[in-house]
C-alpha cells in the first residue's frame, strides 16, 4: 500500500489542485508518485498532465482519473506515493478519503471566508475520528509576510498544524500551470523558492511516513 496524501477543501479556488500538481512534480523525482484526480467533471489535474505531456515542458507525471478513493487505492500497486485530489466541498467521500489517508492537507487563504470553512471541515473530521496529527493546512494566496503570520496564528489557535512556508498570490504561478508546469517550475527563481519551501516541508512529512511504514513492515516480517 502506498503512502496516501490527500488534498481536500470545503470550497474551490484555494489551491488544492495546485498543491497536488506541485507535490507530484517534486516527489516524482525521488519516488513513484501518482495523482488520483477524483473530480471527473472538472478534471483539472488530468487536463494539466495532458498539456504537460504535449508540451514536454517538464518531467513526465502520472495522473489518473478515478471515480472514488477506493478505486484509486485498489489500482495503486507499485505506487509509492498516491496523491488524492479530492473534489471541492466536503461530502461523505471526504471522510472516506481522510480515513484512508496518512496525511490530509487542506489549503487556505488568509480571509475569514477561507479560514472559517477550512477550520470547520477539520473540526468535522476530528469529530468523526480522524487524528489531528494527520491534518495539516497549507497557506496559499498570501499578499504579505504579515498576512502569512496572522493566518498561521489563526490556524494554530484553532488547534491545527500549518506547513512551513506559504504560496504568495502571483500571476506567474497561474501562467506556469497553464503551460503544464508546477508552481515550482515558473520562470522566476524567487517564486520557485517560495513554492519549493512549502513542498519540501510537505515532502518531509511524506518521507517520514514512508520510513515509518517500512519499519512496520520489517517488524511484522521479523515476528
Amino acid at each position: 500500500m502506498p503512502v496516501i496524501v490527500s488534498f481536500v477543501s470545503q470550497k474551490g479556488g484555494v489551491g488544492k489542485s495546485t498543491l497536488a500538481r506541485a507535490l507530484l512534480a517534486v516527489a516524482g523525482r525521488i519516488m513513484r508518485a501518482r495523482v488520483a484526480d477524483l473530480d471527473p467533471q472538472q478534471g483539472s489535474v488530468a487536463e494539466w498532465e495532458r498539456i504537460r505531456e504535449r508540451t514536454k515542458i517538464g518531467g513526465a507525471c502520472d495522473v489518473v482519473a478515478y471515480t472514488s478513493a477506493e478505486q484509486a487505492i485498489e489500482a495503486s500497486k507499485g505506487v509509492e506515493l498516491l496523491i488524492i485530489d479530492a473534489p471541492a466541498r466536503s461530502s461523505p467521500e471526504t471522510l472516506t478519503i481522510a480515513q484512508r489517508s496518512h496525511l490530509v492537507v487542506q489549503p487556505t487563504g488568509a480571509s475569514a471566508d477561507d479560514l472559517r470553512p477550512a477550520t470547520l471541515l477539520f473540526h468535522e473530521l476530528v469529530k468523526a475520528g480522524i487524528p489531528r496529527e494527520r491534518l495539516t493546512m497549507a497557506i496559499c494566496r498570501i499578499l504579505s509576510e504579515k498576512e502569512e503570520a496572522q493566518t498561521r496564528l489563526s490556524i494554530e489557535q484553532a488547534g491545527y498544524d500549518a506547513l512551513a512556508g506559504a504560496i504568495p498570490e502571483r500571476s506567474a504561478y497561474r501562467e506556469a500551470q497553464d503551460r503544464g508546469q508546477a508552481i515550482t517550475e515558473t520562470k522566476f527563481a524567487k517564486l520557485n523558492e517560495r513554492a519549493d519551501a512549502l513542498m519540501e516541508a510537505l515532502l518531509r512529512k511524506v518521507t517520514d511516513e514512508v520510513k515509518r511504514l517500512q519499519r512496520s513492515k520489517q517488524a511484522a516480517r521479523s515476528k
